[in-house]
């Protein structure tokens, strides 16, 4: 793998310079910023062995800044949302921030999303690291974390560290949206998604689960068998109609911590493959419907509604007001430790 520091994007409203690297192996190209450790591109080859670079993004730090989507960025401290932006650990009662409506989402106004995050090159990748002290969105516990990008044999790998000095929340994710015919080549629903789950948790129209857990046979969230994205997405089915379309977390298969299959995905047009494996117990399918084509994309692109996809594997939103469901405690002096690994192929 060759990892080179490419160039200064731009600064950000407030001066801070983000810089742009770029990775090659394995038969794909990456870049990564540091303004949010965000993935701004992906080459992969497709049938004919063309590269096309399958994943939303912007080109300049200010679209990254106006944007309010998220593209491929880093989540954190807690991916996904946090009913009410409230929790009890250990006793005492934490606010957070609420940035979405009444509730907490993604790490709040100024989550790892929004932050520079200093860098490195190392022989295994491109490693990522942010502290986030004790109080910023309402968190306890000085929080740090690292985060590394690497190709290698048709594959992205993602590996999450952190580790706190108190008890705190801790759920990172990345947040990138694809599309494999390319990201500027219109709407993903004629491709094709499987999610190795045989339930979900639904959630309420504010998309918050309360604990419960259903089985996805004979729903239009019965994704076990590949199938276009857009067969089903808006049936009248309540949790459909609630988030507009798929966005919603899966339970997977297999032990929290071990590296197992979660998702895969393919496009007929171009022949690109990708197949998701992940240590995390959970993954949030997301199409895109809330893309709006206000955002600034590459090459002066308008991502419109649904014209890419999120596998965003995590902890299950709002885990922790929910006793049922795997938590995402990180104890003080331990470590948080989790791997997600993008395959990428044609046929």
């Amino acid at each position: 793998m060759k990892i080179t520091r490419d160039s200064i994007l731009g600064t950000t409203r407030s001066g801070k310079p983000v810089e742009r690297y770029l990775l090659e192996g394995g038969g794909l190209r990456a870049a990564v910023l540091t303004y949010g450790g965000a993935l701004q591109s992906l080459w992969a080859p497709d049938r004919q062995g063309r590269l096309r670079d399958i994943v939303l993004g912007c080109d300049t730090v200010a679209d990254y800044q106006a944007q309010d989507k998220f593209l491929g960025a880093l989540i954190g401290r807690y991916a996904n949302r946090i009913g009410r932006g409230r929790f009890v650990l250990d006793g005492e009662e934490y606010a957070l921030c609420c940035n979405d409506g009444r509730n907490h989402l993604h790490g709040g106004k100024k989550g790892f999303d929004k932050r520079i995050w200093a860098s490195e090159i190392q022989a295994d990748g491109l490693h990522l690291r942010l502290t986030s002290p004790a109080g910023e969105e309402g968190y306890p516990g000085t929080l740090k974390a690292e985060v590394a990008y690497a190709l290698a044999d048709g594959a992205l790998t993602i590996d999450y560290w952190a580790q706190a000095d108190g008890d705190t929340l801790c759920n990172l994710t990345n947040h990138t949206y694809f599309n494999l015919a390319g990201h500027g080549s219109g709407d993903i629903l004629a491709q094709e998604i499987r999610i190795e789950a045989d339930a979900f948790t639904p959630a309420d129209a504010e998309s918050i689960p309360h604990g419960a857990i259903a089985p996805v046979e004979r729903t239009p969230m019965d994704l076990r068998k590949l199938i276009p994205i857009g067969a089903h997405i808006d049936d009248d089915f309540e949790p459909l109609r609630f988030a507009g379309g798929y966005d919603h977390n899966w339970v997977l298969r297999g032990i929290p911590g071990v590296l197992r299959p979660a998702a895969a995905a393919r496009c007929a047009e171009s022949g690109i493959t990708l197949a998701c494996e992940t240590t995390q117990p959970g993954i949030q399918f997301y199409a895109g419907n809330f893309l709006d084509g206000t955002t600034n994309g590459k090459g002066g692109v308008k991502y419109q509604r649904r014209s890419g996809f999120c596998l965003e594997t995590q902890a299950f939103p709002n885990s922790v007001n929910c006793p049922e469901y795997p938590q995402a405690i990180l104890r003080a002096g331990d470590v948080y430790r989790h791997r997600t690994v993008y395959h990428f192929g044609v046929e």
